[in-house]
C-alpha cells in the first residue's frame, strides 16, 4: 500500500503541475476565444462581405483558434509534437479524401459568395445551363429556366466553368440576321432594316442602331441588324424589330431568297 501511495505521490509531483498548468491555459484560452470572436464578429460586421461568408469565416477562425489552444494545451502536458502533427495530418488527409467533392463545392460556394460573378435574380449560364438565379448556397446554385424547370449546379463544377452573366450590364445589344437576294439595291435594304430598327420604342437611340451587309453567300446577301436596348426590354425588343424589319422588307417588296426557286440553265457542248 505504501508503494502504491508513493507511486501516486510521485506521479502528482512529476504530473500534477503541467496538468493545473493545462487547466489553467485551457481556461483562459477559451475566456480569451470567446472574446476574439466577438472582436472577430464586429470587424466583419464593419465589411461588405455577404452574411454566408462572414459566417463562414468566423467559424473557420474560431475552429483554427481552438485548434491551435489544443496544441498548446497537448504541448504543456509533455505529449511529442511530432505525434501529434503525425496524427492531425494522418486525420486531415483521411477527411480531406472522404469529403473531396463536397470540399470543392464548398471552395466554390465561397469563391461565388467573395467574388460575385452573378446574384439572385441574375439569368446566367454555365456548366451546361442556363436560367434566372434563385439561390446561391454554399455547395449548390439553383437556377430556374425559362420553361420553369428547376437545376441545382454545384459550385466546384460552376466555378471551372466559364460563366456567362446576361443581366450583369444594363444594356445589352438584339443582333438580327436577314438574308436578301443579289439583285437588291445594298443601300435601299440598309435604309429600309435601319428605319424599320429604329421604329421599335424599345431600342435605344444611343448607342445608335447599326445595319450593314455582313457577308455573301451565293446569289444571298446577308444584312446584320443591331440595336441597343435595356437589359429587362431585350427579349420584347429582339421580336419587335424582328417582326419590323420583315413587314418592312415585305412592304418594299425585297425578297426573302428562300421564298424563291432559282433555276440555273447549262449549256452543253
Amino acid at each position: 500500500m505504501s508503494t502504491f501511495l508513493q507511486k501516486v505521490l510521485d506521479l502528482v509531483t512529476t504530473y500534477g503541475g503541467k496538468v493545473l498548468l493545462a487547466i489553467v491555459v485551457l481556461i483562459v484560452g477559451c475566456i480569451v476565444i470567446k472574446a476574439l470572436r466577438k472582436g472577430i464578429r464586429k470587424a466583419l460586421n464593419k465589411t461588405k462581405l455577404d452574411e454566408a461568408v462572414k459566417n463562414i469565416l468566423e467559424k473557420f477562425i474560431k475552429a483554427l483558434l481552438y485548434v491551435i489552444l489544443i496544441i498548446a494545451v497537448v504541448d504543456i502536458l509533455g505529449v511529442p509534437m511530432s505525434s501529434v502533427i503525425a496524427v492531425l495530418a494522418s486525420c486531415g488527409l483521411a477527411v480531406g479524401l472522404a469529403l473531396q467533392g463536397a470540399l470543392t463545392n464548398l471552395a466554390g460556394g465561397i469563391m461565388i459568395l467573395v467574388f460575385k460573378p452573378f446574384k439572385l435574380g441574375d439569368y446566367v449560364e454555365g456548366s451546361g445551363a442556363e436560367g434566372v438565379v434563385k439561390d446561391i448556397s454554399i455547395f449548390y446554385t439553383t437556377l430556374l429556366t425559362l420553361d420553369n424547370k428547376k437545376v441545382q449546379i454545384p459550385n466546384g463544377a460552376l466555378m471551372n466553368a466559364n460563366i456567362t452573366n446576361y443581366t450583369a450590364e444594363e444594356i445589352r445589344r438584339v443582333d438580327v440576321d436577314y438574308k436578301i437576294t443579289n439583285d437588291a439595291n445594298a443601300e435601299e435594304v440598309k435604309k429600309v432594316l435601319l428605319e424599320a430598327c429604329a421604329k421599335s420604342e424599345l431600342i435605344l437611340a444611343e448607342p445608335a442602331p447599326f445595319t450593314r451587309m455582313t457577308a455573301v453567300d451565293d446569289d444571298t446577301y446577308i444584312f446584320t441588324v443591331r440595336g441597343w436596348c435595356k437589359t429587362a426590354d431585350y427579349w420584347d425588343a429582339y421580336f419587335n424589330t424582328v417582326e419590323n424589319c420583315s413587314k418592312a422588307l415585305q412592304d418594299n417588296g425585297i425578297d426573302d431568297p428562300e421564298e424563291r426557286i432559282v433555276v440555273r440553265l447549262q449549256k452543253e457542248d
